[in-house]
């Protein structure tokens, strides 16, 4: 018989997470390498208690304020440990779990890992409803944890204890697959949670999960290089699959020996040092002028990790040559096949290495490469204007704050960001000095995921100086994790800019019609419109009240200041900054980004935006002819 142990099956489940770890190029990373829980009757008695049996060297905990939050600092966490180890996420039942939703949304959107551990109901149900529990008239079994099943990428609920074996081990494969990885959930009844079952030892041993390199198919790498080595104006477009493969190395090799320039995605910032000649900087509707010229013109597109999203793309009307083709790199089949591309199933370091050796002494037309030099360097001067400070006693705009940290910040520092109008900004104008130190979350755009999610990335790199770059809107979405940084002792640095509303969607929101409305936080005017004076909401104050230390400086001279500070300070600190709104120095989109306009409307502003959407939506192509189309018809 084989020797087991009797454990309930949440001190199952903690101990089998312990002993779970992640392989590749021969270093070894613990997968899961702690738990944020927010306990309720859910999961007290049961996953609570086995974390105070497992103990912090086991099993080390964190104890977060929202749920939601919990998992962006765990999806913070594996972005920065390249997706080999994350955390685990316990919730007790109801709301706990469903606010889980957003965060593994997220977290699938963007393939990132993360364990979800939400309680459940009584799998025995000896009384019915139970406090939380959702009745529904034709199906008994289903809990509000089955909201999470279209955003995880494996669902599996525990209703009896030896129905863990099966999914635990499910779990970590797809926490560990790149081509698979993204939210995972087990859902723990709570009962089940307390029950005790004999489980074999063998369950406990250690487990290694191999992240293979998967090499490309010789035969597509034969096609794909041809067709590089026929293209006059090759462009790569990189993605977030360079940072995770860590395949920064072998794209710069590849570029320095071929010349091919290179434009970035918001998760693929980074990819090539700022200063590097071939580095054209963010494409797409967030673009810079340099990249998006260039790929208009191109007649050959090599996504290397991106999964071409509309912002990427700019909504199909980019990449406007004639007879445009695409190579996609990517691990993700359905990903490398998008776009009707020559798809290079692999991983993007195995990938790139592969092609460069496949194009030895090949390199782009000299003109070509004199072109997108100099077209990079017309850039270089958009941003060294924008970032010039001016007058030290002005109010600064957000153009002038992100270049006072940009000069502030060393090349280990981590910006951190995901929604508002900041992105844009900081996609055209910032500086990526190496390759994680630009920490977009665009996948989801979510408005709230900038505090937790740099404390994710704090907890992945003790010591390193990570920037929260927040509006006031996203500030108010989720501050609620300065309190989990201050308990901790982590020197988040937050910079909250203050500029009264959803400038962001504001601004969209003239461009398409709909004149602003209910953007700004004011008070209600005579007419009822949000018009009147800003509201005299002080969140310096909300975020000093939560434990922080607070800068408010007033002037961009004083901002320089605070922001050198704050760099210095060993706990967390945020510099609150007022500014004006943006002038001249702000560049603007380049490339265009599809937001419907409504057809018929009786309001002038929105005729006219209709009349702007139709020309550019006339743009929008369909790529569909791809180099394996059959043109002979045969």
């Amino acid at each position: 018989m084989r020797p087991t142990v009797r454990l309930t099956t949440a001190q199952a489940l903690v101990r089998f997470l312990t002993a779970q770890y992640t392989e590749r190029d021969g270093v070894r990373h613990r997968l899961i390498a702690a738990t944020w829980g927010i306990f309720g009757h859910g999961n007290v008695a049961g996953i609570g208690q086995a974390l105070l049996e497992a103990g912090e060297e086991a099993m080390p905990f964190h104890q977060g304020r929202n749920e939601q939050a919990m998992v962006h600092a765990a999806v913070g966490y594996a972005r920065h440990r390249n997706r080999l180890s994350t955390h685990a996420v316990t919730t007790s039942i109801g709301p706990g779990a469903t606010n889980l939703v957003t965060g593994a949304a997220l977290a699938t959107v963007n393939r990132l890992p993360v364990l979800l551990l939400p309680g459940d109901h009584f799998a025995t149900h000896p009384a019915d409803p139970l406090l939380q529990q959702l009745e529904h008239p034709l199906h008994g079994d289903v809990s509000v944890n089955d909201t999470l099943r279209p955003v995880s990428r494996y669902f599996d609920r525990i209703s009896r204890p030896e129905a863990l074996i099966p999914a635990a081990l499910h779990a970590m494969r797809v926490l560990a697959d790149p081509a698979e990885t993204g939210a995972v959930t087990l859902a723990l009844p709570q009962d089940v949670q307390a029950e005790a079952y004999d489980w074999p030892e063998e369950f406990f041993a250690r487990r290694v999960w191999p992240v293979r390199r998967p090499a490309p198919d010789p035969v597509q790498l034969d096609a794909a290089a041809r067709l590089v080595r026929a293209a006059a104006r090759p462009l790569i477009v990189a993605g977030g699959g360079i940072h995770h493969s860590e395949a920064e190395d072998a794209l710069r090799a590849l570029v320095d020996a071929t010349g091919i320039p290179v434009a970035c995605t918001q998760a693929g910032k980074g990819s090539l040092r700022h200063d590097h000649p071939a580095d054209l900087g963010g494409v797409g509707h967030t673009g810079t002028a340099a990249a998006d010229d260039i790929a208009r013109a191109a007649d050959l597109v090599i996504g290397v990790g991106t999964r071409h999203t509309d912002f990427t793309t700019a909504s199909g009307t980019l990449f406007a040559r004639p007879g445009v083709r695409f190579v996609n790199l990517n691990t993700t089949p359905a990903d490398a096949h998008k776009l009707a591309a020559l798809p290079l199933v692999a991983d993007a370091r195995a990938g790139l290495l592969a092609l460069a050796e496949a194009l030895r002494g090949h390199r782009v037309p000299a003109a070509y490469e004199a072109e997108y030099r100099e077209r990079r360097a017309r850039w270089e001067q958009v941003v060294e204007a924008a970032f010039r400070v001016g007058d030290d006693g002005a109010v600064p705009t957000q153009t002038q704050l992100i270049g006072a940290l940009d000069a502030v910040a060393g090349d280990e520092d981590v910006v951190v960001n995901a929604a508002g109008s900041l992105p844009g900004d900081l996609h055209r104008l910032w500086r990526a000095r190496s390759p994680r130190q630009y920490h977009l979350e665009y996948g989801y755009s979510c408005m709230g995921y900038e505090i937790p999610g740099a404390i994710g990335v704090l907890l992945a790199a003790p010591g390193t100086p990570v920037w929260a770059l927040v509006g006031d809107g996203t500030y108010l979405m989720m501050p609620t994790e300065i309190v989990t940084a201050v308990q901790e002792g982590l020197p988040v640095k937050v910079v909250l800019v203050q500029n009264h509303g959803y400038a962001s969607i504001g601004g969209l929101s003239e461009q398409v019609g709909a004149e602003g409305f209910a953007t700004a936080y004011r008070f209600r005017a005579a007419d009822g419109t949000y018009t009147g004076d800003p509201l005299p909401v002080d969140l310096a104050a909300n975020a000093a009240s939560l434990g922080m230390r607070v800068l408010r400086p007033r002037t961009v001279g004083e901002l320089r200041a605070a922001l050198a500070e704050a760099r210095a300070c060993d706990r967390p600190v945020c510099v609150y900054a007022e500014t004006a709104p943006p002038g001249p120095e702000a560049p603007g989109a380049s490339a265009w980004w599809d937001v419907p306009v409504p057809e018929v409307a009786s309001r002038e502003a929105a005729v006219r935006a209709r009349e702007r959407y139709e020309r550019q939506a006339a743009e929008v192509r369909r790529y569909l002819a791809g180099p394996w189309t059959d043109r002979d018809g045969g």
